[in-house]
């Protein structure tokens, strides 16, 4: 199916006039016709606002373009177990059972193995198969390369702190302090901002995984502060629900 027939039906589904679902949304009618009708594809954006509307992936919505593996244990994904974010959404990098409520569950490569060998004992490997198998596959896995590309666990760990002394030491004028941060793929947080002179810019790699967190402004006005870091900068944004009307605030070389 396609885009069009896909969000058609979804919203049949739900018992939900083109309307109403334009309202959650925040588009008009005439852009959930057009999206429809085929004429039109919704913006990034926007597809994540229906991936929480209708429940189901960005991957679902598009056609399913893409097979989905989750980058902690390599297991093929689908709807039913994708991890989620913190604020509910869809996380289409992870399963539940690797990642839940932006929680990471596993920070140590045998832990998982231990629990993925007992799975795949079930299903005719021997235990000398599998963890052989699943030792030399995790490691080809983002969450993990990321890991390793800082020195391993305990040396993962220290970065991530400094990291964090280095943010809470930066003074972002009302930003509250940062405690942890997580492992988040550039693709669904690299937010295009607005630069002097009209022009937009994106400063993030779709590709790579940064260390970041997000934190409520505690104005009451719906925005968040996101923090994103990596080896070689740091940056600092606000933004709206759904990372709209995005604002940079730092961007900071290290």
């Amino acid at each position: 199916m396609n885009t069009n027939e896909i969000i058609c039906e979804l919203r049949k589904k739900k018992g939900m006039s083109q309307e109403e679902l334009a309202g959650k949304v925040f588009v008009t009618r005439q852009a959930v016709s057009r999206w429809e009708n085929g004429e039109t594809v919704p913006n990034t954006e926007t597809l994540k606002l229906l991936s929480n509307v209708f429940n189901v992936s960005i991957n679902t919505l598009l056609g399913s373009p893409r097979q989905l593996i989750c980058q902690c244990c390599g297991m093929p994904l689908d709807d039913s177990i994708i991890g989620r974010d913190r604020d509910g959404t869809l996380n289409e990098n992870y399963c539940k059972w690797c990642y839940a409520d932006g929680e990471y569950t596993y920070s140590d490569m045998d832990d998982l193995i231990d629990v993925c060998v007992k799975h795949m004992a079930k299903e005719g490997f021997s235990e000398e198969q599998a963890r052989t198998y699943m030792k030399q596959s995790l490691p080809q896995l983002d969450y993990w390369k990321s890991r390793f590309e800082t020195g391993g666990d305990s040396k993962f760990e220290a970065f991530k702190k400094q990291l964090v002394d280095e943010i809470n030491n930066l003074g972002v004028r009302e930003m509250p302090k940062v405690d942890k941060l997580n492992a988040l793929v550039g693709a669904y947080v690299n937010l295009s901002y607005p630069l002097p002179g009209g022009m937009n810019a994106k400063f993030l790699d779709d590709g790579k995984t940064y260390l970041g967190t997000q934190l409520e402004t505690g104005k009451g006005d719906g925005r968040c502060f996101g923090v994103l870091a990596c080896e070689e900068f740091i940056l600092v944004c606000t933004y709206a629900e759904g990372g709209e009307n995005p604002e940079l605030l730092l961007y900071k070389r290290r």
